[in-house]
C-alpha cells in the first residue's frame, strides 16, 4: 500500500497497527558519521506516550524504542536506519463490538470501502498510535538539524474558545513541558487543563490549535513550484491524525489587511523559499471523535445502531500532538536542508 513513507532524500517509512506486536520504521538518509544520544530519541518519545497524565488516555505504553539498524557506537553508518517500539498494553477485545460497527469520525467506513478489509482494533494503522513511529523519525531529524543550528518548538496555542493572548515571541518557550496542557502561558493553561478536564468528566473532547516556531532556517530551503516549504509543511501537517487545518501565522487574519500592511510583516518563507526569519505556522485539530457518550452510528449492513465507544482515548488530543508537530517539521525541514545541500 503506498502511502506510508515520507520524504525524499530523508525519508521516514512507518509500519505496524495499534493493537497488533509492534510498530515502528526506517529512516533513510540520515548521513553517516552523526552522534545519536539514544536518550533524546526516548526522551521525545516520553512526550508523546499515552498514560502520562490525568488528561490523556489510560492506555500504558513504555514506548521504549529499540534500534535495529543504523548505528554502532552512538554514531549513525549511514545505512537505513530501522527501530521498534513494541505494543505492550494492547486491548483489542475492547474493539470487538467495531467488527460491525463504523465509529463516526474515523477512517472505519471508507477502508472497509478502499481495501475490503480493515483492522477494527482502535483502528489498525489509522490509529494515532502510528505517530509514535514519526516522534522517533523526528527526533532523528532534529539532531541532524541541531548540528546546523536549526530549532523547532510547538505549543498549544488554543483549546477550544481559550487562546494565549500574546504572541509567540513574548513566551518562554523553555516553559512549554511545566505543564499537562504543554502551553507556555501559565493563567492560558489552567483554563486549557479545567476545559479539558470539563470534557472528559463529560464523556466528550475538544480541539484547538498548535502554534510552532521554526528557528535559524537557512535562506534558500524549498522546491519551486510544486514543493515550496510551505505546501510541504501543510502536506506534513495534514497527515497528522485529526489535524483539520493549516496556516502560516497570520493566514487567514492577513486576508482582511491591505496589500501595503500585509507586506510590513514577514514570516520564514518567501515565495516557497526559507528567507531566514523565523518560521511560525498554526496547526487545527478537531475534537478527538471516540467519546464516552452515545452516538448514532453505521454498522456493517448499512443499519443505524448506537454506539457506545469503549477502549482508551485521550479527551484532547493536543498535548501529545505536540511533540508529533515538532517531528513532522523536523523531518520536513532535514529533507529540504540535504536537498539544498546537494
Amino acid at each position: 500500500m503506498p502511502g506510508n513513507s515520507f520524504g525524499t532524500l530523508f525519508r521516514l517509512t512507518t509500519f505496524g497497527e495499534s493493537h497488533g506486536p509492534a510498530i515502528g520504521g526506517v529512516i533513510d538518509g540520515m548521513p553517516a558519521g552523526i552522534k545519536v544520544e539514544i536518550d533524546y530519541v526516548q526522551y521525545e518519545l516520553d512526550r508523546r506516550k499515552p498514560g502520562q497524565s490525568a488528561i490523556t488516555t489510560t492506555r500504558k505504553e513504555s514506548d521504549r524504542i529499540q534500534i535495529l539498524s543504523g548505528i554502532v557506537d552512538q554514531t549513525t553508518l549511514g545505512t537505513p536506519i530501522g527501530f521498534l517500539l513494541y505494543n505492550e498494553d494492547q486491548q483489542p477485545s475492547d474493539y470487538d463490538e467495531l467488527a460491525e460497527v463504523y465509529r463516526p469520525g474515523h477512517a472505519d467506513e471508507v477502508w472497509d470501502k478502499k481495501f475490503g478489509i480493515r483492522d477494527y482494533r482502535g483502528g489498525g494503522r489509522s490509529s494515532a498510535r502510528e505517530t509514535a513511529a514519526r516522534v522517533a523519525g523526528g527526533a532523528f531529524a532534529k539532531i541532524l538539524l541541531a548540528k546546523a543550528g536549526v530549532s523547532i518548538q510547538a505549543y498549544v496555542h488554543s483549546v477550544k474558545h481559550i487562546q494565549v493572548p500574546v504572541r509567540h515571541d513574548e513566551l518562554d518557550l523553555t516553559q512549554v513541558d511545566t505543564n499537562w496542557v504543554r502551553c507556555p502561558h501559565e493563567e492560558t493553561a489552567a483554563e486549557m487543563l479545567a476545559c479539558i478536564e470539563e470534557a472528559r468528566d463529560a464523556g466528550d473532547s475538544v480541539g484547538g490549535t498548535i502554534l510552532c516556531v521554526c528557528k535559524a532556517l537557512p535562506v534558500g530551503l524549498g522546491e519551486p513550484v510544486f514543493d515550496k516549504l510551505h505546501a510541504v509543511l501543510a502536506h506534513a501537517m495534514l497527515s497528522i491524525n485529526a489535524a483539520q487545518g493549516f496556516e502560516l501565522i497570520d493566514g487567514f487574519a492577513n486576508t482582511q489587511l491591505n496589500g501595503s500592511e500585509n507586506n510590513l510583516r514577514s514570516n520564514g518563507v518567501s515565495g516557497g523559499i526559507s528567507n531566514g526569519n523565523d518560521l511560525v505556522f498554526r496547526v487545527a485539530f478537531k475534537p478527538v471523535s471516540t467519546i464516552r457518550k452515545p452516538q448514532e452510528a453505521k454498522n456493517t449492513a448499512g443499519e443505524t445502531v448506537i454506539l457506545e465507544a469503549a477502549g482508551r482515548h485521550d479527551p484532547c488530543v493536543l498535548p501529545r500532538a505536540v511533540p508529533i508537530v515538532e517531528a513532522m517539521a523536523a523531518l520536513v525541514i532535514a529533507d529540504m536542508h540535504l536537498l539544498q545541500a546537494r
